[in-house]
């Protein structure tokens, strides 16, 4: 089979799946059980059936009545950067699929996650194989149906959540269509191939801003994440791990690689390389530092997803090859690992029926499998070595320092958050004393959620033990890598980076001797004399940016208020009480008498003479 063939297929196949299981029922059955695995089986193969392949596929789209000659065809390509995140899409879909047949087994809206779920797919895929960016475009669009669709499936009552969710992402794909748009006048092509690497100055400064806007956006970088915490608590957890946990990173660092290697050329020590680094070092600090605080499994998480998303764009924003590949390396890892940990959290909630970590406790000695893939989850993310997440971080932490010591600290800063909420988290959950007699009847979870969670908590340590294997055949050829970037490199920033785990293992021992327990191991963080304050404005939402895109708005339809009953007032009080003022008048002064009549005649007759006179 030809690979023209391939291409439309990855799309074509899901995206039949999921018409089929739209008319298959809102509760799981056999059926849609087995159409979903055997499609994210089928998009898995023909995704590794095109490795290694540039394969391409062009048709006129758009080629009739006000787009003809716009340049817009329904253009797909396989490269080495395509390949890889096509791959591990369809791994990661694959893998929550099956978990959530198990976690999802009695809820009423499983069949219609199962649609989402292979709508998903298909859209993705058909996003990252686009060689147009309005092929593009249509793709990454469609995700907001999927997006908005998960989240209401709990109950409409989780309509805020969804619409906040739906904002936020719109107002970053804006951006993106904006930065689109802006791109194709300055090219002159819409297709990604005849773009070229453009210089960022004048106009494309602005194109070049919008669209890595819409890419970080779509990954969950602030100022567009505020949603990711709400959704947590209100959508269900399989679309947790794969959307926020796993595929809207893979998407939206994917098209900020893109970006920035292909469309623009972007430079070390420039401004907009600094606008990305800072962007970077601002998620990975404010994120972390709230998922630090946090009493709620799956919120803490949340906050991790966000954070994450930090240290890939503070990587590729130091345009340095080093940083580019960390950032790509850890986008890979971040997904293993966080959609490792989701899942671990679903496996709690499941067993347990709740998140609450003030409910939980002593879970290792029940749940033993849950708590290992959970503990070699929580070591990746927070760089212990030898696991993967400590190799992508020491790669970009490389490229930090050499790009401004600032952005150095900003990383570890971060990396020591990490794990000190982790071993907070760890301790809550798993180790300790059960929260209640009802939590030491707690079985471990079923070998159909428990089977995704070994696999990927096995990529952690693979990864990790054999960073080769992603970077060499991967990641390194994706982005024409001159240096091999692989196996561990003994330096002082590895040091370092230990010695920043092992202050925040002295954190939570202290932590845990001052609040008596493992969830209070960062309370003397939380209370401190200035953080308590900012903590508080935080868990306020004051700093949220869509409750301040709330107030805003609410301001403005006050002062649209105030300016339309004013004018409702001119014209229904005003003017009327004029009017009768001045009818009042006249009839005051034209009383009717033969005397006033003909001194109004007169009066007008000297003027018709007097205007004559004039125009004259």
């Amino acid at each position: 089979m030809n690979g023209e063939k391939l291409l439309l297929y990855l799309i074509i196949v899901p995206a039949a799946a999921a018409l089929l299981a739209l008319f298959s029922g809102k509760k799981r059955n056999i059926f849609n059980s087995l159409l979903l695995v055997l499609a994210a089986a089928a998009n898995l193969g023909l995704a590794v059936s095109l490795v290694g392949k540039n394969a391409a596929f062009n048709s006129n789209w758009l080629a009739f009545g006000p787009w003809a000659g716009a340049g817009i065809d329904f253009s797909l390509k396989m490269d080495g950067l395509a390949s890889f995140i096509v791959v591990a899409a369809a791994a990661f879909t694959l893998l929550v699929g099956f978990y959530s047949l198990a976690f999802l087994e009695k809820k009423r809206y499983a069949g219609s996650f199962i649609f989402y779920l292979l709508l998903t797919m298909a859209l993705v895929n058909g996003a990252v194989l686009a060689n147009n960016l309005v092929v593009m475009l249509f793709f990454w669009e469609g995700l907001l149906i999927a997006l908005f669709g998960m989240i209401l499936l709990s109950g409409r009552q989780k309509f805020p959540t969804a619409v906040k969710a739906l904002t936020l992402n719109g107002i970053a794909d804006l951006c993106l269509l904006l930065g689109v748009g802006l791109t194709g006048w300055i090219a002159g092509t819409l297709n990604m191939d005849g773009v070229g690497a453009l210089q960022i100055n004048g106009l494309a400064v602005l194109a070049f801003v919008m669209m890595m806007l819409g890419a970080i956006g779509k990954a969950g970088s602030m100022p567009f994440h505020a949603w990711i915490p709400d959704a947590a608590n209100d959508a269900p957890l399989p679309f947790m791990a794969i959307l926020p946990g796993a595929l809207e990173k893979l998407l939206g660092i994917y098209l900020l690689a893109r970006i920035t290697l292909d469309l623009y050329q972007l430079q070390p020590n420039t401004a907009m390389s600094t606008l990305m680094m800072i962007i970077g070092a601002v998620t990975i600090i404010f994120a972390v530092a709230m998922a630090l605080i946090q009493k709620d499994f799956k919120r803490l998480l949340s906050y991790h997803a966000i954070s994450q998303v930090g240290y890939m764009i503070l990587g590729i924003g130091t345009a340095l090859t080093i940083g580019i590949v960390g950032g790509l390396f850890h986008m890979l890892n971040n997904a293993v690992y966080k959609c490792c940990l989701f899942l671990s959290g679903g496996a709690v909630e499941r067993q347990t029926g709740t998140t609450d970590l003030k409910k939980l406790g002593g879970l290792g000695r029940y749940m033993p499998v849950t708590t290992v893939c959970f503990l070699i989850a929580a070591a990746s993310i927070s760089g212990l070595p030898p696991f993967n997440g400590f190799f992508s971080k020491e790669l970009i932490f490389d490229a930090a320092l050499q790009s401004g010591v600032i952005f150095y600290i900003a990383a570890a800063l971060g990396a020591f958050m990490t794990a000190a909420s982790f071993l907070k988290l760890g301790h809550a959950a798993f180790f300790g004393k059960p929260a209640s007699e009802e939590l030491k009847k707690t079985k471990e979870a079923p070998p159909a959620m428990l089977a995704p969670m070994i696999v990927l908590a096995g990529a952690c340590i693979l990864f990790g033990v054999y960073n080769a294997l992603p970077l060499q055949s991967w990641i390194q050829p994706a982005v024409a890598a001159g240096y091999d970037f692989s196996g561990f490199h003994f330096s002082l920033l590895a040091i370092i980076s230990v010695g920043v785990l092992l202050l925040a293992l002295l954190n939570h021992i202290f932590g845990v001797k001052a609040s008596g327990s493992g969830l209070g191991a960062v309370d003397h963080i939380h209370h401190a004399p200035l953080l308590r304050s900012v903590y508080a404005m935080a868990e306020r939402r004051w700093f949220d940016p869509y409750e301040i895109f709330l107030i805003i708005v609410r301001a403005f339809a006050w002062l649209a208020y105030g300016v339309d009953r004013a004018i409702d007032w001119v014209y229904d009080v005003f003017f009327v009480r004029l009017g009768k003022a001045v009818v009042q008048g006249i009839k005051h002064i034209a009383s009717g008498t033969q005397a006033s009549n003909i001194a109004w005649s007169l009066a007008g007759l000297a003027l018709i003479i007097y205007l004559f006179i004039v125009l004259l």
